[in-house]
C-alpha cells in the first residue's frame, strides 16, 4: 500500500489552555519490528492529554510529543514479526501519537476490533479498560460480591469500572457531581450512585454496606480525599490511587490503616514497560474482549468531535459536562 509521506497531526503548541492545540503536518511515521502502523480512525482523549497539555505531564523518553493514549484503526504496515496484521482492524494502547492520521502502536497492545463494533467506540475502549482492569481488579482484586467505591461515576474511568463491575459481580458505588449524573450512573448499572455536593459519601457508603465499609476505594481525586475515603473502607480494605485532581498530599492515621489491615496502592500506566502492557493486553483478551465481541461490553460515548477540533474536544473535557468518553475522528 503506498503511504502518504505527511499527515495532519494536532501538536501542543506551548503549555496552556485548549487553544494551544493546532494542526500541523509531521511525517508519517515508518513501523519497526514489533510496530503497527495504523491510519487512525479515531483516537480517544483522556484527563493524561489535558495534562500534557498543560505542561505538567510529559511523554515517557522515546514516546511521540504528539498527544493521545490509544487509538482505533486499519493496520496499513507493520514490522517484522506483524506484517501478518496488515489490513485488519484494531484499536491499541500508545504512549503517545494518537492525535494524528497516522500512529505508531506495538503489536502488543493492539486488541483486534470486532466487526460489531465501530471504531469511534473502539478507541474509546483501551486506556479506560487497561486502567481499570490494573487498578480495579489487579492492585486492587476487586471480586465477586464485594463493594467498590468508585469516584468520577460518569467519566471515561467511572463508567468503565460500572460496566466492568456488573460483568464480575462487583456492587460499584459511585460518586457523581450532580443528581443528573447519578441518575445516568444508575441506569449504567451502578448499584448506586451519590451526589458528593448534597451528600456525604462516606456516610452513606457505610450505610449502604450496612456499616461495615467498601472493600476497594478506585480514587482519582486524591488530597483530602484521601482520609475520607479510608473511613469509609472495611476491614482489610483497599485504597487505589490512579490521579491526584484535588492534590498529591494528604494526613492519614496509619495506626488506623494498622489496626484495620488497609492497603493503600495506586499506579500510573503511560511510564509502564511495554511487557508490562502487552501482559494487561494478553489478560484482557483472555477475560474481558470475549465480552466486546458479544457485545455485552460498551464504552459509553459522550460526543465526538473532528481531529482538527482537539481544543474543543478538550474544552468539553476541563468543563466537566460529560458522560462517559469523548472521541476525535479522522473522517
Amino acid at each position: 500500500m503506498d503511504l502518504p509521506d505527511v499527515m495532519t497531526a494536532i501538536l501542543v503548541s506551548q503549555p496552556g489552555g485548549p487553544e494551544v492545540l493546532v494542526p500541523a503536518e509531521r511525517p508519517v511515521p515508518r513501523p519497526g519490528a514489533g510496530e503497527l502502523l495504523i491510519r487512525v480512525a479515531a483516537a480517544g482523549v483522556n484527563r493524561p492529554d489535558v495534562l500534557q497539555r498543560r505542561g505538567v505531564y510529559p511523554p515517557p523518553p522515546g514516546a511521540s510529543d504528539i498527544p493521545g493514549l490509544e487509538v482505533a484503526g486499519e493496520v496499513v504496515a507493520a514490522g517484522q514479526g506483524a506484517t501478518h496484521l496488515i489490513g485488519s482492524r484494531v484499536c491499541a494502547l500508545v504512549a503517545g501519537g494518537g492525535y494524528a492520521e497516522y500512529a505508531l502502536a506495538p503489536v502488543g497492545t493492539c486488541l483486534p476490533v470486532p466487526q460489531s463494533l465501530d471504531l469511534a467506540a473502539a478507541a474509546a475502549l483501551p486506556e479506560t479498560l487497561f486502567t481499570v482492569w490494573i487498578n480495579l481488579f489487579e492492585r486492587g482484586f476487586a471480586t465477586e460480591g464485594e463493594w467498590a467505591l468508585i469516584h468520577g461515576g460518569t467519566s471515561g474511568i467511572g463508567t468503565m469500572a460500572i460496566a466492568l463491575c456488573g460483568l464480575f459481580g462487583v456492587k460499584a458505588i459511585v460518586t457523581c457531581g450532580s443528581d443528573e449524573k447519578c441518575e445516568v450512573a444508575r441506569r449504567l448499572g451502578a448499584a448506586a450512585a451519590i451526589n458528593y455536593g448534597k451528600q456525604d459519601f462516606v456516610a452513606e457508603a457505610l450505610a449502604l454496606t450496612g456499616g461495615k465499609g467498601v472493600n476497594v476505594v478506585l480514587d482519582m481525586v486524591g488530597g483530602d480525599y484521601i482520609p475520607r475515603n479510608l473511613s469509609a473502607l472495611a476491614e482489610d480494605g483497599r485504597h487505589v490511587s490512579i490521579a491526584t485532581q484535588r492534590g498529591v498530599s494528604a494526613e492519614v492515621s496509619f495506626l488506623d490503616v494498622m489496626r484495620r489491615r488497609l492497603t493503600l496502592t495506586g499506579s500510573t500506566l503511560r511510564p509502564r514497560s511495554l511487557a508490562f502492557k502487552t501482559l494487561v493486553a494478553e489478560e484482557l483478551r483472555a477475560n474481558v474482549w470475549p465480552f466486546v465481541e458479544s457485545g455485552q461490553l460498551r464504552p459509553v460515548m459522550d460526543r465526538t468531535f473532528p481531529l482538527r477540533d482537539a481544543a474543543a474536544a478538550h474544552a468539553r473535557m476541563e468543563a466537566g459536562d460529560h458522560v462517559g468518553k469523548i472521541v476525535l475522528v479522522t473522517a
